[in-house]
């Protein structure tokens, strides 16, 4: 079989691994971006056939000059997934103005230079898949997202602009929208107290296993739908915990 290559910015100890996990368990060498260098060294150990490349997606030069260092070690990239993510919770009167333009370069304008950089050889290879994992913050404005959703919305309308791009040229584009806190390990670490709009509600009936989305599953998911037949391609997709309201 032709060697496969997964490019995966945003990987942290949580869904960012797990995908990358997920890839390499399907025979793919795996390109891991993210900023935290021992995290990356970690996971290079434990991941089989997968590499790590330290980098800031929100530095532009930067990501620019790693994808070329990925296409030297490991070829051309055939799956894309854009995990990376910048993210404020505050209100737009307490929040930093600038922090809008930084989310907006690592959600958004890093998602343009990635497909600009990788769709042209997918294109000539005849086939290749881009996924973005977004949120509910991508469809909705709340108080404490003024800074954040815009940038996650517009990470979303420019996925679909590349979907309905890309798509006939055999190139399938997905937006996972993840509607649910996900069940990371930093949120069991000792010492270590998570925000108030993590908890469940009062009253709630469930477990955390329950309510929290498992980065496992949603790796699973990811990888599924880079591998939908190209007869039922689908764009927009929201998974939930079971107990999740919405």
């Amino acid at each position: 079989m032709p060697e496969k290559t997964c490019l995966i910015t945003g990987v942290g100890g949580a869904t960012g691994a797990a995908i990358a996990r997920r890839f390499a368990q399907a025979g793919y060498t795996v390109a891991m971006l993210a900023r935290n260098r021992e995290r990356l060294a970690r996971l290079e150990q434990a991941i089989k056939s997968s590499k790590a490349y330290v980098c800031d997606v929100g530095d532009l030069e930067a990501l620019t000059q790693t994808l070329e260092a990925v296409r030297r070690d490991l070829g051309e990239p055939t799956v894309l997934v854009h995990n990376a993510v910048s993210e404020t919770f505050a209100t737009f009167l307490e929040a930093d103005p600038s922090a809008l333009e930084r989310n907006f370069r690592v959600n958004t304008t890093a998602l343009l230079y990635l497909a600009r950089a990788l769709a042209p050889t997918m294109i000539e290879a005849g086939g290749g898949a881009i996924i973005v994992t977004g949120n509910t913050a991508s469809l909705r404005g709340v108080p404490n997202y003024a800074l954040f959703a815009p940038t996650k919305a517009a990470q979303r309308i420019l996925a679909q602009a590349l979907a309905r791009d890309l798509g006939p040229k055999r190139i399938h584009v997905g937006y996972v929208t993840v509607d649910a806190a996900i069940d990371a390990p930093w949120l069991s670490e000792a010492g270590r107290t998570r925000p108030t709009w993590l908890e469940p509600p009062e009253g709630w009936q469930h477990t955390r296993d329950e309510y929290f989305a498992h980065p496992d599953a949603i790796a699973a998911e990811v990888f599924h739908i880079a591998h939908q037949h190209p007869s039922t391609w689908s764009f927009d997709h929201i998974i939930r915990p079971f107990a999740e309201k919405w």
